[in-house]
């Protein structure tokens, strides 16, 4: 057995080597526990293309969770959302979209037009506001090198991720919606009468596939994230930047054939043979998630602060009184001074009256900001 393991190991090495120089991060990690299988160069830059596409859905995913949104709720499509390009449905400006069809159209398709739709509506029709609150977001679930300045991941400078952040968005959502989860494993999809069939194609492929994400820039090159289940043991896959959507599907195959057998033999990871070998990295720390996410932060409306707390659990313990006692969904928001503050933003302003003299009635110190 031991021979086999050696064997094992030389191959697998001697594999991924002939691919090394046609790809820029690969991450394979248990999606139950989030340990960390095996990764090359998964903390470095790279522009994530579609795969920011990843948190535009979680972030629609807390809407539904908190009422903001329904899946029978129809969109308005704005003339900015139908000029979009490359990749889109071509829907006409004025035109609205059911939410399900959008998550369906994004989780399959990957269409910018209706990225560009659900940023724009549940951002108060600003695509910039709704990526600082992707920005703002990732942070909040332990992405510490990623940066939107868009909904879709259309070509950006500034628009960074690295292998390690895309595998724990991918856990986030995973682990925070898996009622949604089900959207990134639809093969095809037919909408208006055009059927539109999942660029992952893996699903076809791999036993036990179920999701998640393809990207495509001509900056980023080929990415996928790629998740599936045997024998009751998740893996999921991440590859940056292949230079050919045969290559990503190939070394998608490989990563997750790895993680599945180190996690039904006990095999230790093996090391990789490169000029850069990172330790691996749990990418489940931290993996909580945000009590509330606010679609509008305070633009140009009235806001509630409940308090300012030295440690984030005692401003989310204030999150939950504050939603139980006044139906508001607060969120905690880090200040410059260290403090936790936690708001409510974007109301009206006898709204936010109403709320803040409810929250005193129970003793909870607050006051109302513009």
């Amino acid at each position: 057995m031991k021979r086999f393991f050696i064997l094992y190991s030389l191959f697998f090495i001697l594999s991924v080597s002939a691919f090394a120089a046609d790809y820029n991060a690969v991450l394979v990690a248990d999606l139950d526990t989030g340990k960390v299988l095996y990764s090359e160069n998964a903390n470095d830059l790279n522009y994530p293309a579609s795969l920011t596409k990843i948190m535009t859905l979680y972030l629609t995913f807390d809407a539904l969770e908190h009422k903001r949104l329904n899946l029978d709720d129809h969109l308005i499509v704005s003339q900015s959302a139908a000029n979009a390009l490359p990749v889109k449905l071509g829907l006409a400006a004025g035109s609205k979209i059911r939410v399900e069809d959008a998550i369906k159209a994004v989780a399959v398709h990957s269409a910018n037009d209706v990225a560009r739709v659900l940023a724009e509506n549940l951002k108060g029709g600003k695509e910039g506001n709704f990526a600082s609150l992707m920005t703002q977001v990732a942070t909040e679930i332990g992405l510490s090198k990623t940066n939107f300045e868009n909904s879709s991941g259309l070509p950006d400078d500034d628009h960074l991720s690295s292998a390690r952040d895309i595998a724990l968005l991918s856990m986030a959502v995973y682990k925070h919606f898996p009622q949604y989860w089900k959207y990134f494993g639809i093969q095809s999809w037919t909408y208006n009468g055009q059927t539109y069939t999942n660029g992952n194609r893996l699903l076809a492929s791999y036993p036990g596939c179920d999701g998640m994400k393809t990207g495509y820039t001509n900056k980023s090159k080929y990415s996928l994230v790629a998740t599936a289940k045997r024998d009751g043991r998740r893996v999921m896959s991440v590859v940056l930047g292949a230079q050919t959507k045969d290559i990503r599907a190939a070394v998608s195959t490989r990563m997750l054939d790895k993680g599945f057998t180190i996690l039904g033999t006990g095999a230790a990871p093996v090391a990789v043979q490169n000029n850069y070998a990172p330790p691996p990295v749990a990418v489940t720390k931290p993996l909580s998630k945000p009590a509330a996410i606010v679609p509008v932060q305070n633009a140009g409306g009235t806001g509630v602060q409940f308090g300012a707390f030295g440690s984030r659990a005692a401003a989310e313990s204030q999150v939950t009184r504050v939603r139980n006692i006044t139906g508001l969904s607060a969120v905690v928001e880090p200040s410059p001074s260290g403090m936790f503050r936690v708001r409510a933003n974007g109301l009206s302003e006898s709204a936010a009256q109403s709320a803040c003299q409810a929250a005193k009635t129970q003793q909870i110190d607050c006051f109302v900001f513009h």
